[in-house]
């Protein structure tokens, strides 16, 4: 008999986890699948909203179309996780765990950074890029500064292509010759662990007049003066302001004591957590990998043959290797890709593949082919 399976999430994690589980046992897999939202939006759709490129309707996934057997996903809100109990409260009821999977990814902290709600914008939501797409066409002259709050965060590579957009944005548009385009990042340099995709998007920057500042720590934005504060007490003028927020695990789950150090630790080979038959897989865990919906579902997988295994009485699984690949708008129609691996060496390591119509293919199929996978669609 299968056991009662519980994840807690339906982003790239819990739907590749469901997913495997469902293929494997059919109707006998029971898991059941939580998330408030009612839709699943790829990360790099939201570059699409903010410019135009796509409308809300195209790149949301609806979870009314996500039907696997064996696999029940509830519309509900978490109220409270029992790592110890395996049980979990919703605003509809509790849930009971054999196997509990927590994969709510991180949340977005906006008053982390004094005067961002007021004075800025951020872009890593959906309903952020949906307020830029309507500010960005009002934008004629000035500096626009793309701004990244506070590391760890989401995509590393996406606060450069967001650069890199905006250039064509306004070169389109005809505007670009009297706007300015910054980039702030605590960052030592845009990709760290490739240093030749960080030279590549380096470059870019500088045949297109953008602004690279690295090791630039924000602290707050004055709205008033229209001023980014650094640390140490430089400033950055601004007049317009597109932000990625800190980052923190959501509420539920540092009230749950699964936290340290705000995020829940795991053994970065098996992802488990220090509670038994529990594991944390993708965004809300420190397992030494980015935050990326790649990491995220290769994660699962590992989780996934785990408790296949488990129910088999088989061997375990090899473990999580930290290999993924994201794919980088360079702007101009052009995709690049960085291929990295986090956890088989000393250190990680990066490889650069350059732009080509053969990566802006391979991006949709990537994006296609999990549409698909998930949503039969």
């Amino acid at each position: 008999m299968a056991k009662r399976v519980v994840i807690l999430g339906a982003g790239f994690g819990g739907l590749e986890l469901s997913t495997i589980l469902s293929d494997e046992l059919g109707e006998d897999a029971d898991v059941t699948l939580i998330d408030k939202g009612d839709a699943f939006v790829f990360g790099y759709s939201k570059l699409d909203l903010m410019f135009g490129r796509k409308t809300p309707e195209a790149v949301r996934l609806p979870y009314s179309d996500f039907a696997k057997p064996g696999v029940r996903l509830i519309h509900e809100t978490i109220t409270a996780i029992d790592p110890e109990g395996r049980r979990v409260s919703t605003d509809g009821g509790e849930y009971e765990a054999d196997i509990l999977v927590v994969a709510l990814g991180a949340d977005y902290d906006l008053e982390a950074t004094p005067g961002l709600a007021e004075g800025g914008n951020e872009f890593y939501s959906v309903a952020g890029a949906e307020r830029l797409r309507d500010l960005i066409p009002g934008f004629t002259e000035g500096r626009a500064v793309v701004g990244v709050c506070g590391a760890p965060f989401k995509c590393p590579p996406a606060p450069s292509e967001a650069a890199l957009l905006l250039h064509d944005h306004l070169s389109e548009r005809g505007a670009r010759d009297a706007c300015e385009i910054t980039l702030l990042m605590p960052l030592p340099s845009p990709v760290p662990p490739s240093p030749q995709t960080s030279e590549a998007l380096l470059t870019a920057f500088a045949e297109r007049g953008i602004e690279f500042v690295p090791g630039a720590r924000i602290t707050s934005l004055d709205a008033g003066r229209g001023v980014v504060l650094l640390e140490h007490g430089s400033e950055v003028p601004y007049d317009l302001f597109l932000g990625v927020p800190k980052h923190r695990a959501p509420d539920v789950v540092l009230a749950s004591g699964m936290a340290e150090d705000g995020y829940i630790p795991v053994e970065s080979r098996t992802l488990k957590t220090r509670f038994p038959g529990v594991y944390a897989v993708g965004d809300v865990a420190t397992v030494g990998v980015p935050k990326a919906g790649v990491f995220s579902e290769g994660a699962a997988r590992v989780v996934a043959a785990e408790v296949l295994a488990d129910l088999a009485r088989g061997d375990q699984p090899a473990g999580y290797d930290g290999l993924g690949s994201c794919y980088i708008e360079f702007g101009a129609g052009r995709v690049g890709r960085v291929d990295v691996d986090f956890l088989s060496g000393p250190k990680p390591t990066g490889t650069f593949q350059a732009p080509s119509s053969a990566l802006v293919a391979e991006k949709e199929n990537f994006g296609s082919s999990r549409r698909a996978r998930w949503f039969g669609r």
